[in-house]
């Protein structure tokens, strides 16, 4: 009698087979399906991700650095424009009385601590005329302290500024390289780097503003220069003080010499009321 045995049994190869009559699920059959992967390509996987992963991140970052890089130095150039257009538009309005110089004074300096103080007649669109309402004649001081363009304003008639403008002042510009003044000399026909006549106003002013775009960058990454003229001259004392009109003999309004209308002031000495009926109205 034959009897088939149900399991496996190792071939010649030292392999086992599964014996003829195994059921479909049996632990002894063998399945070429099902093939699970090595720790080897999983690691070999995993790195590729990993590669993948820091190219990916690497170019979003230099797009990030890039993108602040533009905008920093468009912001640059846009902080260069406005100030220049500040300093610009004060120095068109500068004005001086010599009878109160004083208070006209008009100081330029330059070098490590460059300065450039005046007074002006500031439009209502000027930075913080709203603080100082209703006084738009005032001192104007731009200087560069710890590499920012700053501005501080006062009431010219003031002698000293008050303290909020000493400690917070309005900041036109950062990383601010160099600031300098020329000023055109009619006599020399060219322009000086020093004015020495603060009791007068200059004919023509030139500022150079030269800004970095990091504070420890030696290179220039927006510059401003521009030339301006001063429309206004010093008003001299003679034209502040008022004068009488003269009274001597022969001056028209004094009694006994003939009135002419429009001379002579009321009030003042040798002023005479004009007849209407008089011979200087009566029609020829």
């Amino acid at each position: 009698m034959n009897i088939l045995v149900l399991g496996s049994y190792p071939d010649p190869q030292g392999r086992k087979r599964v014996a003829a009559g195994c059921p479909p699920h049996s632990p002894f059959r063998i399945s070429h399906s099902h093939r699970a992967f090595t720790l080897v390509e999983i690691m070999i996987a995993m790195g590729i991700l990993a590669l993948v992963l820091a190219a990916i991140f690497s170019s979003w970052t230099a797009i990030l650095r890039a993108s602040k890089v533009g905008l920093d130095s468009a912001a640059a150039v846009q902080r260069a424009r406005i100030a220049g257009r500040i300093i610009e538009e004060s120095l068109s309005s500068a004005e001086a009385f010599y009878a109160n110089q004083r208070y006209y004074s008009f100081v330029a300096e330059n070098g490590s601590e460059p300065l450039l103080s005046f007074v002006t007649r500031l439009s209502p669109s000027f930075p913080r005329n709203g603080k100082f309402a209703g006084l738009d004649v005032r001192r104007v001081v731009f200087s560069v302290e710890r590499g920012e363009l700053v501005l501080r304003q006062k009431p010219f008639l003031r002698d000293d500024m008050d303290e909020d403008e000493k400690k917070y002042p309005l900041v036109l510009g950062y990383n601010v390289k160099e600031f300098k003044t020329e000023f055109w000399d009619t006599r020399l026909g060219d322009w000086i780097d020093e004015w020495k006549q603060t009791n007068q106003l200059p004919a023509l002013v030139r500022f150079t503003l030269q800004f970095a775009d990091t504070p420890y960058s030696k290179q220039v990454g927006a510059e401003v220069t521009k030339i301006v003229s001063i429309p206004s001259v010093g008003v001299a004392g003679v034209w502040q003080m008022p004068r009488p009109l003269p009274t001597g003999p022969g001056t028209p309004g004094v009694p006994g010499n003939p009135a002419v209308p429009g001379n002579g002031v009321p009030g003042t000495p040798g002023y005479q009321q004009p007849n209407p009926g008089g011979p200087m109205f009566q029609s020829r």
